[in-house]
């Protein structure tokens, strides 16, 4: 069994108890890690609250060069890491080398860059104001994008002079072990970031509570999050939170059809459809809606499914049996309230692993469970509208805020529907994802944003001296 990394040190867990780790596609156990407790977070807290002020007082560019050589060291072993994701949770192989690995790579080499370039003080009158780093950062992450999501937090969080206890998802963690080792072999200083494995309940609501912990930033389900948010408040603590969507992609009348049909498949079924941001939701006029359900149908059925490590699967296993029975539970839901299944459903495509086939509901209406709630599987809902207005209304529709997309044949109409859209990022005419940009969600998809300058921020506390 694998060890906790704390001040430094690989060190062994409290508890005996191990945590299997299973590769979805094979239904093999592969690894374990500890089922960290209490007591370990504690350990972490400590060591990483005693790192604190030496590493808050380290010069910016040094700790930019530190994280610059993590990220070299990363896109070194780029292939590495990438066969370990596409094991650990079932990504495809090409898609966990671009975007599970080198993707998050270039996130880590462009906060060695804000480590330094990212302005600390400024004037306002008579006020210095200072930006310092918060203190010791609770970072717990999902498995979906098991490395990309703890970059997100470890990177800004690092660069901004902040200790960091990392827990990964347990059904996931392997990548983050890996990422631990690099920190480790570039000479992080002891104590500056920590990993301890474990269940939620456990080992993330003992960072979320413990008192030497001053921002807890979580990524995962709206309704974990919620319990993180409430535990934190308990005392004061500032939290960020990235949480679930169901997000809409308005394909408008006189958009190129085929075009963004396919493209709204393919960005559906991205990752197995295990992507909070994925446009899960394609609402088409009426006058097209046929039309577009034939070609969404079409291009699914050019999505292979099967071993992550075959060059031409696109679609891997769900991460966990747990998980592909969440997914079909919400296929059948989606019968018996009257959407029509015209592709994929409940039959497993292969005789192991936790796979579930490419599926699109049409006959969609707005407030059927399966346009309301996040599935977090390759599941496609397609719904008429009949009016500009009424597709806004539809894709507003949800609680949650994330994403979205927009299609037309003028940028100038579709940014201007954008703009009606209550979410927190709109792609147009596919435009592509800029890990520079502020990312996060309005309502129920969380508060506060990651990457760039906008997720340095969060790890950042203002101060003003009078002078």
């Amino acid at each position: 069994m694998r060890h906790l990394y704390i001040g430094g040190s690989w060190t062994a867990s409290a508890s005996d108890e191990p945590i299997e780790v299973v590769n979805p596609a094979t239904e093999e156990i592969i690894d374990h890690v500890p089922a960290g407790t209490a007591a370990d977070v504690d350990a972490a807290v400590r060591a990483a609250r005693r790192a604190f002020p030496s590493w808050a007082d380290t010069a910016p560019a040094e700790r930019g060069k530190l994280l610059g050589n993590a990220a070299e060291l990363l896109k070194q072993r780029a292939d590495d890491m990438a066969k370990i994701i596409a094991t650990d949770m079932g990504s495809p192989l090409g898609l966990a080398l671009k975007v599970q690995t080198l993707l998050p790579a270039t996130v880590l080499s462009s906060y060695a860059q804000l480590a330094e370039s990212y302005p600390r003080e400024s004037r306002i009158g008579n006020s210095h104001v200072i930006k310092e780093a918060a203190g010791v950062v609770a970072a717990i992450t999902p498995w979906n994008y098991p490395l990309h999501q703890v970059i997100c937090k470890v990177g800004p969080a690092l660069a901004a002079g902040c200790t960091v206890v990392l827990k990964p998802s347990e059904v996931a963690p392997l990548a983050a072990y890996a990422l631990t080792e690099i920190f480790a072999e570039v000479g992080l200083p002891p104590g500056v970031l920590n990993l301890v494995s474990g269940r939620g309940p456990v080992v993330g609501e003992a960072m979320a509570t413990h008192p030497e912990v001053d921002v807890v930033s979580f990524t995962g389900s709206t309704a974990a999050g919620r319990r993180v948010s409430t535990l934190a408040a308990e005392s004061f603590k500032r939290v960020s939170l990235e949480l679930g969507g169901k997000s809409a992609a308005i394909v408008l009348p006189d958009a190129e059809l085929a075009l963004a049909v396919k493209f709204g498949v393919a960005n559906c079924l991205l990752n197995s459809g295990q992507t909070c941001s994925a446009c899960t939701r394609m609402l088409i006029h009426r006058d097209r809606y046929d039309e577009a359900v034939r070609i969404a149908v079409d291009t699914a059925r050019t999505y292979i499914v099967g071993d992550p490590f075959n060059e031409n699967t696109k679609v891997g296993p769900l991460v966990s049996a747990a998980q592909r029975d969440r997914v079909i539970r919400y296929i059948n839901r989606g019968q018996e309230e009257g959407a029509r299944l015209v592709a994929g459903g409940t039959d497993s495509p292969l005789a192991k692993g936790y796979y579930v086939e490419p599926t699109i509901f049409a006959g969609v209406e707005p407030g059927m469970t399966i346009e309301q709630e996040e599935i977090f599987g390759p599941v496609l809902a397609m719904i008429p509208y009949t009016s500009v207005d009424e597709a806004v209304e539809i894709a507003n529709g949800t609680p949650y805020g994330l994403s979205g997309a927009i299609w037309s044949g003028s940028e100038e109409f579709a940014i201007s529907i954008a703009r009606r859209l209550r979410t927190g990022q709109v792609a147009i005419n596919g435009g592509q994802f800029n890990p520079l940009a502020p990312f996060g969600g309005y309502k129920q998809s969380g508060i506060g944003r990651e990457l760039g300058e906008y997720g340095l921020q969060e790890y950042l506390e203002l101060k003003s001296l009078q002078l």
